[in-house]
Parts: C-alpha cells; sequence; structure tokens
C-alpha cells in the first residue's frame, strides 16, 4: 500500500464577473471578445480557474490556448476531456459569439468531441482554434480543432448553440 503525497497547492486570481457581464450587453460579441483579449473587460472566472487564455479573435473565429499542468489531470495521468472540452466549448462559443451583434447572446446546446491523442504537462501549450460554420436566426454551428506546438491534431469538437435575445433570457 502507499502513502498519500504531500498536498499541492495552486493559487490564482479571479475578477467579480459582473461588471463584465452588465457592460457586455451593449457591445458585440466582437467587442466583447475583443475588451477581453486587450483586459479591458476581465475574463470569466471559470478561464482563469481552468487557466484558459483567449489569444485571438475575429469575427467567425476564435483561439484559447492552455499550458496543461498536473492540476489538470485525471487519475490515469492525462488532461482530463472535461478540461479539453471546456477549452473546446470556448473556442466554439466565442466563434459563434464573435458574429452576434450587440444585445445578443447564446447558450450552447450541445458540443460533441473526440480526443485522438492523451495530453500531458509534456504535450506544451495546446491551442484551440473555434470557427463558427453557420448563424442563423436561432441557431447556430461551429467547428474546433485542438493542436499541439507542431500542430498535430488532440481533438475535434462540434457544438450547435441557441441564439437569443438578450432580455429574452
Amino acid at each position: 500500500m502507499s502513502t498519500q503525497p504531500a498536498p499541492q497547492r495552486r493559487s490564482y486570481t479571479w475578477h467579480d464577473p459582473r461588471p463584465t457581464i452588465e457592460a457586455v450587453q451593449e457591445l458585440s460579441g466582437l467587442e466583447a471578445l475583443q475588451g477581453i483579449g486587450k483586459g479591458t473587460l476581465s475574463a470569466p472566472p471559470a478561464a482563469d480557474t481552468l487557466a484558459i487564455e483567449l489569444s485571438e479573435v475575429e469575427p467567425g473565429h476564435a483561439v484559447f490556448e492552455l499550458v496543461p499542468a498536473p492540476w489538470h489531470y485525471n487519475m490515469l495521468g492525462t488532461v482530463h476531456g472535461g478540461i479539453l472540452a471546456t477549452l473546446a466549448d470556448n473556442a466554439l462559443g466565442s466563434a459563434v459569439y464573435s458574429r452576434l451583434p450587440a444585445g445578443t447572446g447564446y447558450t450552447t446546446q450541445g458540443v460533441n468531441i473526440t480526443f485522438l491523442r492523451p495530453v500531458t504537462a509534456g504535450t506544451g501549450r495546446i491551442r484551440c482554434e473555434g470557427t463558427a460554420v453557420h448563424i442563423g436566426r436561432r441557431t447556430a454551428y461551429a467547428t474546433a480543432t485542438i493542436t499541439d506546438p507542431g500542430g498535430k491534431l488532440l481533438a475535434h469538437a462540434t457544438t450547435s448553440c441557441q441564439i437569443f435575445q438578450a432580455d429574452s433570457r
């Protein structure tokens, strides 16, 4: 029987999301995401918690990055699939949101992700590129790829999103 290793500690900072939530009501999705990218708006606390960073955004396209760490691991010593799914959901939803006008929101209806290779801290910084494929009046569709620093495909994801007017939530 093995003994438990000493617990590890990790600390991070995050901002109250309410000012950003209020500010984005007056901005297009692209303007809101650009504000997060520039640091004039705070990133969502979930992104800070997982160390997911927005690195690029343009209409219909968003890129998020993550440096895998042991605290992202499952019990098998690889990055937990839920972490990668969250990374993909950020890129997918942001690709859709970047095409929406002010006063319009979205919510993820479903995400499908296929994991192709294991990810560990040794993988290095991974990149998730999301692309909006279709933006309709009520639904949107997007795809994303997660790649390693050499461009090798680690996972592929798709989503469908419901589009709504912000005042109809």
